[in-house]
């Protein structure tokens, strides 16, 4: 394991990767048009209902968040949303219409026409979003359309900072943090991930798609015919256990940055890590059978865990290593 110099963290070679791209190292900008267009209260509005009406867990965790930052983080949501939409959309013009919308939000396209991207241009610049991290959320995204699966897990790791974690990552400007919590977005991205990955196996199978590392599914003896059977045998089990210490590993590697956070943003982090790391608890007690019935947190478990969330947010100290 390789230390980084910020941080003196030690790190396995696909973080120091991830970390390098979350720095920006190697990204060329292209020239901005001009300032951000105007956007409204209905642009933002907007942003609110495409949050609202597609993730609840996301849509309540922010509600912990000040209103500026609030609006800020939803708007986030809408733009990574519109995007992944687009990629489930039908026609062979999918690549060039996220190309397009990812140039947008960048700031190299035109945003006058289209509510969502005015409240992002607006967004990207109060908060100073370097443009490296939506470009890369939308490579990712492109990569997809070409879904050929992973080898292995550092290869998975990279598609899960591209859409998971670049999306922490410009959270983080948002919310604001003293020292780089960037390390710790990159975990608590791959770990938000790899848990949809887990708890999504056979939607993703009906879809043409298998996002398991192919190595490490030869190294336990799972094999597609498991998941074309929804097949939970002891290869299964073993595998899904090993999968979800690791996802486990990642959240707890993750929760440390919180301190590095502004206090006004900790709660809705904390909160979002603790809710979505409790799907990894139901795909347990389902005995890891992850093909009949979605893993989920119900209502009451989410209300029953933000004390919790609460209290670690609160007491969360700075990660080692860094000054505050």
């Amino acid at each position: 394991m390789d230390a980084d110099s910020r941080t003196g963290q030690k790190l396995a070679p696909w973080e120091g990767e991830l970390l390098a791209l979350a720095r920006g190292e190697g990204f060329a900008s292209a020239h901005r048009n001009g300032a951000a267009p105007a956007a409204g209260p209905g642009d933002f509005a907007c942003c609110d209902a495409i949050t609202k009406a597609h993730s609840r867990t996301f849509y309540a965790a922010t509600r912990l968040l000040p209103a500026a930052k609030r609006r800020a983080v939803r708007t986030l949501y809408a733009f990574c949303r519109v995007a992944d939409d687009i990629v489930d959309e039908p026609g062979e013009e999918r690549e060039a219409r996220l190309r397009a919308w990812g140039a947008a939000g960048t700031g190299e396209g035109g945003a006058d026409g289209d509510p969502v991207l005015r409240a992002w241009a607006a967004t990207r610049e109060a908060y100073a979003i370097p443009p490296h991290l939506p470009a890369q959320l939308v490579e990712a995204l492109a990569d997809d359309l070409r879904h050929r699966g992973f080898d292995d897990f550092p290869a998975l790791a990279r598609y899960c900072y591209g859409v998971a974690s670049t999306v922490g990552l410009m959270s983080m400007r948002i919310i604001g943090s003293r020292g780089d919590p960037a390390l710790y977005a990159i975990r608590l991205g791959v770990a938000m991930q790899l848990t949809n990955v887990l708890r999504d196996v056979a939607e993703d199978w009906q879809n043409g798609r298998v996002y398991l590392p192919r190595d490490e599914m030869a190294r336990f003896g799972v094999t597609e015919r498991h998941l074309e059977e929804g097949r939970v045998d002891e290869q299964w089990r073993s595998f899904m256990q090993f999968q979800l210490a690791r996802a486990r590993a990642l959240y707890a590697g993750a929760r440390p940055g919180v301190g590095l956070l502004n206090r006004d943003g900790r709660l809705a982090v904390t909160a979002a890590l603790e809710l979505y790391s409790r799907i990894l608890d139901d795909i347990e007690r389902r005995g890891y059978d992850v093909f009949r019935g979605r893993a989920t947190v119900p209502g009451w478990r989410r209300a029953a865990l933000l004390p919790l969330a609460a209290w670690r947010a609160f007491r969360a100290p700075a990660a080692a290593g860094e000054g505050v």
